[in-house]
């Protein structure tokens, strides 16, 4: 089988072509434009592995998105610009990728035979819940750019499926975290800022609560429902386990052995969702469970960091 994983050299993508040459005899065809969020650092061991092609290049691109999905089965796409904070600055290169992008890749898959195409997606699609949590059919309500463009994608590839039969799956996960996240983001800006004494920077009160999963149980997700998932079917991904993000930068700050002043509280986001949390039912009924507590997934991200510093 060969599977084209596309932004495969960021933060989930790169484990995820990880996961799939350790624990799998597939090919993997690695497609990443290598923006800021992407890097061939993230691959690194396992560029020169027999099973595994890298190709520079844009999903926008139709003919290398063509040419590269002639040649696989499945199509799994992470490629997309992921930060809030960069989409609230200037949301164009968002909609770009992550809608025209997206279209591109489903325009090539619908002409060829694969087996399957994996759309990743995001939480934050549904918008924020102060009580429950999310179901796969709940109405989509995302409240920034980023997200906004997500949500659109998502739509276009069911709609490939409703139009064309195109054998799509769509994956909604929780927040993640992980070694060979770009350090912008949260968990690991805040484990690099302890580790080089400087202040954390939680946005309001930091009472904003997020469901975190460690990278690896994500990547097991997505290879599962690649064999067991239903075409035209969501996918909530997540762990269960909620927490405020002052008490991540707690945690941090007692992980890495830094002073609790440094926990800085400024000013907060524009449109700054209250609280994200999945109903995993339905990925769960089929016989998947996440694996890594988030004490034991801290410990292993912050002891990556560390060895990067």
């Amino acid at each position: 089988m060969q599977v084209l994983v596309t932004g495969g050299a960021g933060f989930i993508g790169s484990n995820f072509v990880r996961h799939l040459l350790s624990e799998t005899t597939v090919d993997v065809t690695t497609l990443d434009a290598l923006t800021y969020a992407g890097s061939k650092q993230n691959l690194e061991g396992i560029l020169d592995n027999p099973r595994h092609t890298f190709v520079e290049g844009d999903i926008r691109d139709k003919e290398l998105a063509q040419r590269l999905v002639t040649e696989a089965d499945v199509v799994v796409n992470f490629a997309a610009e992921s930060h809030v904070d960069r989409s609230i600055n200037d949301s164009s290169h968002f909609v770009s990728t992550n809608v025209e992008g997206t279209q591109t890749l489903l325009d090539a898959s619908r002409h060829e035979d694969i087996e399957r195409f994996v759309q990743i997606s995001t939480d934050e699609v549904y918008g924020e819940t102060l009580t429950g949590e999310f179901q796969e059919d709940d109405e989509l309500n995302p409240r920034n750019p980023y997200s906004a463009t997500k949500a659109g994608a998502d739509l276009l590839a069911r709609s490939y499926y409703t139009t064309y039969d195109l054998p799509v799956v769509i994956t909604r996960a929780s927040n993640n975290y992980g070694p060979r996240q770009h350090r912008e983001k949260l968990i690991p800006k805040l484990i690099t800022n302890a580790l080089n004494g400087e202040h954390l920077p939680i946005y309001g009160d930091g009472t904003n609560v997020r469901e975190w999963i460690f990278v690896e149980d994500h990547c097991r997700a997505i290879r599962f429902l690649m064999s067991n998932g239903k075409n035209g079917e969501i996918y909530n991904i997540g762990s269960g386990e909620e927490l405020q993000n002052k008490d991540v930068a707690e945690k941090i700050v007692e992980a890495v052995d830094a002073s609790p002043d440094l926990i800085e509280f400024v000013e907060d986001r524009p449109g700054h969702d209250q609280r994200y949390a999945l109903d995993t039912t339905k990925l769960r009924n089929l016989g998947w469970e996440p694996t890594v507590p988030f004490e034991e997934g801290l410990k292993r991200t912050v002891r990556h960091y560390t060895s990067q510093k």
